[in-house]
């Protein structure tokens, strides 16, 4: 249900978004220039991997102080066992990004799946890549990175339902809505349990969902998410509709992965 910039990064990037903002052509090029970063790592392209470090790189990640060299040279030995037994492919996503016209800051979501279907597992990392134009082309001068607290993975979590929204992706809510949901619709004020929260899959048309005030707490294995979620579209009958749900959802974390649990939401007079 819910966009957002991740509140834990907002201290880290506000002093580069207050110097300036990255044109959407600019943060095109520079979420390309990551993802092919890593292509490169992953069939062990010593020579674009030499080009992209810069000579001063260091990873600022908590027990690693790798220089650029280093940082190579691990990345190419992890190539060569992959290639004779290949793991999950990494997936990146939830690009934020921004720059000058010499520097910038690259953050994203990086998800590892083991194993499939409903008992796969899933690993999220943080990562945060500071780079500066140098001779023209931009270099990567430092990385860090971090495991996702329970969290993080509950705002990410977020993220994702808004996108399913927007996509009409049943196979995310049938995977992430526990068996036992319940939640209370916004729109008739009826309570639906999972099979009818699937069932009203497509009903509607939405082609925008975002969600500001998000405010994320964890209590063991619950977690509790709220804020006001912000979408457009057109229902049943092909009418527009532009509505805002105040929400109060809450989360279970079972058999290690987080699911949604309840949903209530009750709609905002304009």
């Amino acid at each position: 249900m819910q966009r957002l910039v991740l509140a834990a990064l907002c201290g880290l990037l506000a002093p580069v978004a207050a110097f300036a903002e990255c044109s959407p052509a600019d943060r095109a090029q520079l979420e390309k220039l990551d993802r092919d970063w890593g292509e490169a790592g992953r069939r062990g392209d010593r020579a674009f991997l030499q080009s992209l470090y810069a000579d001063d790189y260091r990873d600022l990640t908590p027990g690693r102080a790798q220089d650029k060299q280093a940082a190579i040279a691990e990345t190419l030995a992890e190539a060569e066992r992959n290639r004779g037994n290949p793991g999950p492919l990494p997936q990146y996503d939830f690009y934020l990004i921004h720059c000058t016209p010499t520097s910038a800051t690259i953050t994203h979501r990086v998800t590892t799946t083991h194993g499939e279907g409903a008992s796969a597992r899933h690993d999220y990392f943080r990562s945060v890549h500071f780079l500066e134009k140098r001779g023209g082309r931009w270099q990567v001068v430092s990385n860090a990175g971090q495991p996702l607290d329970d969290a993080g993975v509950v705002r990410y979590l977020d993220l994702e339902w808004n996108i399913a929204d927007v996509a009409d992706d049943r196979g995310w809510f049938e995977r992430n809505l526990a068996d036992d949901y319940i939640g209370v619709s916004s729109r008739t004020g009826a309570i639906e349990d999972k099979r009818q929260m699937l069932a009203e899959i497509g009903r509607v048309r939405i082609t925008q969902a975002d969600t500001s005030e998000l405010e994320v707490a964890v209590f063991g294995d619950t977690a509790r998410a709220s804020g006001v979620y912000h979408v457009k579209g057109t229902d049943e009958a092909g009418r527009p509709f532009d509505r805002r749900v105040r929400y109060i959802d809450t989360f279970v974390k079972r058999d290690g992965r987080w699911q949604i649990w309840t949903s209530q939401g009750t709609a905002l007079a304009d």
